[in-house]
């Protein structure tokens, strides 16, 4: 267990200038980038992450955290007053939010979303730091042999969730594992799959690879769709009675239940790899409508929507850390770049970051918690300037992030080489969303790939060369049978799903929906 003074020490370091700056200064940065559709919290953490190389590791990574927590907030935003969602996860919230605020509400309907929002990521912050010490100390119990088998699992339900089918996620997966094999083999130290240039024996740079595929090509396919302005049709925090512009207290005291168990259903799907936000807002939306006395309101401004919907998807951020901090798993790509971020302050995400750096841990625990309080403020405070942000034009934005990506991947590379991985991989993002491959399969297989090759290396040497070997450890053989019977649920299930289509008369290549 860590020691007591190591936890105090941990959280007091929170409170020095320099990291509460930094949280602050996430927060915004998150609320900002996230109000602005097409940008989100995940491109803005991908281009953030090369300007920490100077910064010490706390304010580095709580300035991380700071943006992931203030986009999911932002998102909500734009989703409330133009039916536009600046997040992926703040679609569900624009079901009841959008209504409301064309009612004459937009600021009850936007205050809702930031409560509920805060509510449920303090929640899973609070059982992150609950449960992430000892799972961490029943990790350490763990073999190269159980962690070998624990990755095969975390890729069979992260390719499983992610992506429009299994065999395309399975391929994703298996492609970002190939690319993390260039550079040098870690058991004899000799170079492969570098054709020559030895800019690449240390491997692809983390920057360039997740700068390229998850902002480069994000904004190559927005500017594809063409410039607009994003600001048309926006409902303006000003309209409405007065009596209609807060959140009473009996109004969010009304929601307690669905606020509850919001926050259980992101807590739960965020510590599973590869479910994700926007699953469990939508998950929590409908069980909200299930077990509502007045199930017809939603979808007309009913707040019941707007609370589920905020607590479960701010939930997940906390829950995120929970294999990541305790197993070195990311569950999510916001999670994957963090860990990019540990990695490249020399830290290896995991259950020893809890002895080895047992203080930085608690750091960031704190500087969680502090962050929902910032939050809270700016949420309230920047309304306005909100508005004004989703109104700027989309060539101004995005002509902005092109800017940083290439100065940022400059200075965390070897220059320009760095910047040509980085255009690579653009492409190589592109690629994959036109024909359907998932990318955040692929970045948290490119970011798994090294540990997962040195665990099977040493799983091999302690089974004497013979994988079949692995019936002497009942925890990997336990994980690689619920790996097979995972695959197998997902497979009938797809395979169900299409059956349902076909016998309700959908043509090839139309959607139930459009059938519907």
């Amino acid at each position: 267990m860590v020691d007591l003074s190591i936890i105090l020490a941990g959280f007091g370091d929170v409170f020095t200038p320099i990291n509460m700056l930094f949280v602050v200064f996430g927060v915004v940065l998150g609320q900002f980038v996230g109000a602005v559709p097409g940008i989100g919290p995940v491109m803005a953490m991908a281009i953030a992450i090369p300007f920490t190389f100077g910064l010490d590791p706390l304010p580095a990574i709580a300035f991380l955290v700071g943006v992931n927590k203030g986009g999911l907030v932002g998102g909500a935003v734009p989703a409330i007053l133009m039916n536009t969602p600046g997040t992926p996860d703040a679609a569900a919230t624009a079901l009841d939010g959008y209504p409301l605020a064309q009612q004459g509400k937009p600021l009850k309907a936007t205050k809702m979303a930031l409560f509920s929002s805060i509510t449920g990521d303090t929640f899973s912050d609070i059982v992150l730091i609950t449960v992430s010490a000892p799972l961490a100390i029943l990790a350490l119990k763990m073999g190269p042999v159980e962690i070998v088998a624990l990755m095969v699992f975390a890729f069979s339900i992260i390719s499983g969730l992610m992506g429009e089918s299994l065999i395309k996620g399975v391929i994703a997966a298996g492609l970002g594992l190939m690319f993390s094999f260039v550079g040098t083999d870690p058991e004899h130290f000799s170079p492969r799959l570098i054709f020559g240039f030895w800019d690449l024996f240390d491997g692809l740079a983390l920057p360039s690879v997740a700068i390229g595929m998850l902002a480069i090509s994000e904004i190559l396919r927005r500017m594809s769709d063409g410039y607009g302005r994003a600001g048309q049709g926006i409902l303006t925090p000003d309209s409405g009675n007065p009596d209609d512009r807060r959140v009473t207290w009996a109004e969010y005291w009304s929601c307690r239940y669905t606020l509850l168990r919001g926050a259980t259903i992101g807590t739960i799907l965020g510590a599973l790899p590869g479910i994700g936000s926007t699953a469990a807002a939508f998950m929590s939306y409908a069980m909200a409508k299930a077990s509502s006395k007045d199930p017809d309101s939603f979808g007309k401004g009913n707040i019941q929507g707007i609370a589920a919907t905020e607590s479960a998807n701010s939930a997940v951020v906390g829950a995120n850390l929970i294999p990541l901090l305790t197993l070195g798993i990311p569950g999510s790509v916001t999670a994957a770049l963090i860990i990019s971020a540990f990695m490249i302050h020399g830290m290896q995400p995991g259950p020893l970051l809890f002895q080895t750096q047992g203080r930085l841990v608690y750091g960031l625990f704190g500087a969680m918690i502090m962050a929902n309080f910032v939050n809270l403020w700016v949420g309230q405070a920047g309304l306005r300037l909100w508005v004004k942000v989703v109104s700027a034009p989309e060539a101004v934005i995005f002509s902005s992030a092109l800017l940083l990506c290439f100065v940022g991947v400059s200075m965390a590379t070897n220059g320009l080489f760095g910047i040509t991985v980085m255009l690579i991989f653009a492409v190589i993002g592109l690629l994959m969303h036109s024909f359907g491959y998932s990318m955040v399969i692929f970045i948290i297989a490119f970011f798994l790939g090294p540990q997962f090759e040195k665990s099977l290396s040493q799983a091999t040497a302690l089974l004497n060369g013979n994988l079949l070997n692995i019936y002497t450890s009942p925890v990997a053989m336990a994980l690689l049978i619920l790996s097979v019977v995972s695959l197998y649920w997902f497979v009938s299930k797809r395979t169900n799903t299409v059956a349902d289509t076909t016998n309700l008369g959908v043509p090839d290549g139309e959607t139930l929906d459009q059938k519907r």
